[in-house]
């Protein structure tokens, strides 16, 4: 069964399976203690200290090991804000960061700091030029991560640090999903990353903090990790986390699997489209991870689709509303505007088969077919129900639109109170054809996610969308008929 979710956790590597079944018989002693079984445990762990920093471009005494990557951005965060509390106390960070950089932009805010997001692009992407004018004397921290997890976009880290830099402010880096590709170019001063991104066994982050960045440690502390990672070391773990980002990198220095996969995805990104009616490829087609795609098809429940795609025997991901329990779009894509219905993430893990992408094109089709048919979306994939009664009454008459005075009292209301992603976008899209050239529909809509997706069907299908006004229930989004 071809596993597509690599974003999430990627299958453990050979060489993390070799390396964490050796080092169970000599890395299982307290590597603080000078007996014989504590100086094994303590050169397994000394070794792996070096291969992760060379892999992350640091000294090893610059990098500690933590319990999960979550737990390196929240120390990496909540250290840096804490050292830096004189300079300021005003956290930046993009609007698409994992969630662990938000909940620790939460947990700044609530003792008293201040945050502000920084706006990106309809790819994902943040200007430089929008962090320079948010960095301001009370700022003391900026977070950005290297590549965002959802959609694949790379951020200009490079150009944000040498703006904090020349600005005195630290940078840190979530270098999570682009880690196993290389490493994270520029001054950044604080790093963070986890080992399963990159086949790694779970349960091991990375803290790279470079020599010269104020840091102050919060929460217990203890001897082990320079004091900013309490507890006892996994030390099979890290040596199997730290052998496996060591083999990835050996094998990726050509950039051979990184080609290999990127290629395999622009083939995604390109036939994926033509295969399929109505879908958004969102994120930034170039300055991406090689192994990472998304796409978002209109008038499908994500939940649905999923279940389907498993059932064809492909593990996919999804950032769409119709998939979670809140019901609530995902922050990532709800900040660069795009569709969010029916999303759905594939992210190649190494050695990913060029026969299991081509059987994915193959299935998906048929897969989005029979769930928009199980919603009664028109078979054709057609979003203007009423498109052929207008052709007859336009096109083939040769008749003017009407004028503007009858569009404005040609008005429909669709009540979609209760209705769920993405009831109200098909609602919408069935009566579109109903009002004449200039008309309006307003949907009636409880759904959060509404919101986002009835602007992103305007922009697909060159409809005007109005916006939104407040109701009784809900809101009522109002879209005008421009074709």
């Amino acid at each position: 069964m071809p596993y597509f979710d690599a974003a999430s956790a990627a299958p453990l590597h050979p060489v993390a399976r070799e390396a964490l079944l050796a080092s169970l018989d000599e890395g299982w002693a307290d590597p603080a203690r000078l007996y014989r079984e504590g100086r094994r445990a303590r050169l397994l762990l000394d070794a792996a200290r070096e291969a992760a920093a060379e892999a992350v471009g640091c000294r090893p005494d610059e990098l500690v090991f933590t319990p999960s990557g979550t737990q390196a951005v929240h120390t990496g965060v909540s250290g840096a804000l804490a050292a830096r509390r004189r300079a300021g106390r005003r956290l930046l960070y993009s609007a698409v960061e994992h969630s662990s950089v938000l909940h620790a932009a939460e947990v700044h805010e609530a003792a008293g700091g201040s945050r502000a997001e920084l706006a990106v692009d309809r790819t994902g992407r943040v200007a430089p030029g929008e962090v320079a004018a948010a960095l301001g004397p009370d700022t003391a921290l900026v977070a950005l991560q290297s590549a965002n997890h959802e959609v694949g976009t790379a951020q200009p880290v490079e150009e944000v640090a040498a703006l904090c830099r020349e600005a005195a402010v630290p940078l840190l880096v979530d270098a999570a999903q682009s880690l196993p590709w290389g490493p994270v170019p520029g001054a950044w001063s604080l790093l963070t990353a986890s080992a399963h991104k990159w086949g790694g066994p779970p349960g091991v982050g990375l803290l790279a903090v470079r020599k010269g960045t104020r840091f102050a440690p919060q929460g217990p502390r203890d001897e082990r990790e320079s004091g900013r990672s309490a507890g006892f070391e996994n030390i099979p773990a890290v040596v199997a986390a730290a052998a496996s980002l060591r083999a990835l990198r050996a094998g990726t220095e050509t950039g051979d699997e990184a080609a290999r996969l990127r290629r395999l995805v622009d083939r995604i990104r390109t036939r994926v489209p033509q295969l399929v009616p109505d879908v958004e490829v969102v994120g930034d087609p170039v300055r991406r991870l090689p192994h990472l795609v998304t796409f978002s098809c209109l008038y499908v429940d994500g939940e649905a689709l999923l279940h389907e795609l498993d059932r064809a025997g492909f593990s996919v991901s999804s950032g769409s509303s119709c998939t979670s329990s809140t019901l609530t779009p995902s922050h990532v894509l709800r900040a660069m505007g795009v569709l969010s219905e029916g999303n759905v993430r594939v992210s190649l893990p190494y050695g990913t088969a060029e026969a299991d992408v081509e059987r994915f094109l193959e299935v998906l089709p048929r897969v989005v077919r029979a769930v928009r048919e199980r919603l009664g979306v028109p078979a054709a994939g057609a979003t203007e129900a009423g498109e052929a009664a207008e052709a007859g009454e336009a096109t083939e008459a040769g008749e003017a639109a009407e004028p503007a005075e009858a569009a404005e009292s040609a008005g429909l209301v669709v009540d979609s109170l209760g209705k769920r992603c993405p009831i109200p976008v098909i609602e919408l899209a069935k009566v579109i054809g109903e009002v004449p050239v200039g008309g309006t529909v307003t949907v009636l809509s409880d759904d959060e996610a509404a919101r986002q997706d009835i602007p992103a069907w305007c922009a697909m299908r060159d409809q005007e969308y109005l916006g939104e006004r407040r109701a009784e229930r809900g809101a009522a989004y109002v879209v005008r008929r421009r074709v």
